[in-house]
């Protein structure tokens, strides 16, 4: 991949970066005042926590989305973005516009899908319960 590309991709995900940075610290503020709150109603106090339930949830998925966006940017320094860590080849353009933090080539990611999928239902198969 070429320096223009490199440092374009290097922007957007810095971008990301300091988006969701920007995030975390703005509901974690949002968390602490909200704590303040009196809520003699127990149906109140419920939703509060039903909401920041889902809050965290959502926090969480953010905080792992921040650490895909870090190594791809040490990716990006150490000169591996781009390249599929299964099978060695180039990630296409294509693909690392629409997921930047991508690993996997489409290929590879397909198969892995593929290979998960097969595992699933061979999992969840009902045995019979009658002998062979």
């Amino acid at each position: 991949m070429d320096q223009e590309k490199l440092l374009y991709f290097k922007g957007l995900l810095e971008g990301t970066l300091h988006s969701l940075l920007e995030e975390a610290g703005k509901a974690a503020n949002d968390m602490r005042q909200d704590r303040n709150g009196d809520f003699p109603d127990p149906t109140d106090r419920a939703s509060l926590e039903s909401d920041r339930n889902f809050l965290l949830r959502i926090k969480d998925r953010e905080r792992k989305l921040i650490m895909k966006v870090k190594e791809a940017l040490d990716r990006i320094d150490n000169g591996t973005f781009g390249i599929c860590e299964s099978c060695g080849k180039a990630i296409s353009e294509k693909r690392l516009m629409a997921r930047p933090v991508t690993t996997l080539c489409i290929e590879c990611k397909t198969e892995g899908e593929n290979q998960e999928r097969k595992e699933r239902l061979r999992g969840t198969k009902p045995r019979s319960t009658f002998p062979s």
